[in-house]
């Protein structure tokens, strides 16, 4: 069974007024509500259970999909009262997924041209460095692409997470002393530097190390600080067009960028 879960608590405050009145998951986007665009998606790539993480505005959400029948899927809703971020909205919705399968993580503002499918069942394994054979498998993937940005994850030649920067203001974030210490141009050098597409599948088996975190807490802040425990491996897609649809402009740029990945 392949198992998915869509973000879909945020305020939206970057989508004012219309998130006034309206969760930012039915904002309509080429006439239709942007969680209506992911579901189709996630199910014409074969998902069929679904859960979504619901808070602002929660019951308009719920009474869409009820007058809706879920849409033939197999839908379960986490309630939020408070919002806890991405890593803590996981661990808060963890009764509700089956612990035997990846979680595909898919914010509902998010448009692409990803086949979630073949990101889904993508190999999982994590080569060895000095002996060329499968090491482990990995905790989790990310998809990543060469996308200009000012924060990168950091990947070994292994594809396998080692930190994040920004390149603006230095910043480094990652559990291993030596790439927190390297300069902006030992890291260039060093490591392979993409971008976070916001799409990622998560293994339950990382449930446990989350146990020591605070109710609320982001994922990537947790995929940094143990990526020396358990390999988080990237994936890259080389062709990736995405667009977040999170502020009024992309909004009005969403309706041809769905007409662009049909062309």
């Amino acid at each position: 069974m392949m198992q998915a879960m869509i973000f879909a608590a945020g305020l939206g405050t970057r989508l004012k007024p219309l998130t006034d009145r309206i969760p930012k998951a039915l904002v309509r986007v080429g006439g239709k509500p942007l969680l209506e665009r992911v579901l189709f998606r996630l199910k014409d790539a074969g998902f069929s259970r679904i859960v979504i993480n619901v808070h602002h505005f929660a019951d308009q959400i719920t009474d869409y999909l009820r007058e809706n029948d879920n849409f033939g899927l197999d839908i379960h809703i986490s309630n939020e009262t408070e919002l806890l971020e991405t890593g803590g909205g996981i661990k808060r919705a963890r009764p509700l997924f089956t612990l035997d399968a990846p979680v595909l993580i898919h914010n509902v503002d998010i448009l692409s041209n990803v086949d979630l499918r073949e990101f889904y069942i993508s190999d999982r394994k994590v080569m060895c460095a000095s002996c060329g054979v499968p090491h482990e498998m990995a905790g989790a993937v990310l998809l990543v692409s060469r996308r200009k940005t000012k924060r990168y994850l950091l990947f070994n030649n292994e594809m396998r997470l080692v930190g994040w920067v920004n390149i603006e203001t230095g910043e480094v974030k990652s559990p291993y002393k030596e790439v927190r210490k390297a300069t902006l141009d030992d890291l260039q050098k060093r490591f392979h530097m993409y971008a976070f597409s916001g799409i990622h599948s998560f293994s339950p088996q990382l449930f446990p190390l989350m146990e020591a975190y605070p109710d609320k807490f982001p994922i990537m802040d947790f995929y940094l600080q143990n990526c020396d425990r358990v390999a988080i491996k990237g994936y890259v897609k080389a062709d990736l067009k995405l667009m977040d649809v999170g502020k009024l402009d992309t909004l009005e740029q969403a309706e041809a960028f769905i007409e662009s990945l049909h062309q």
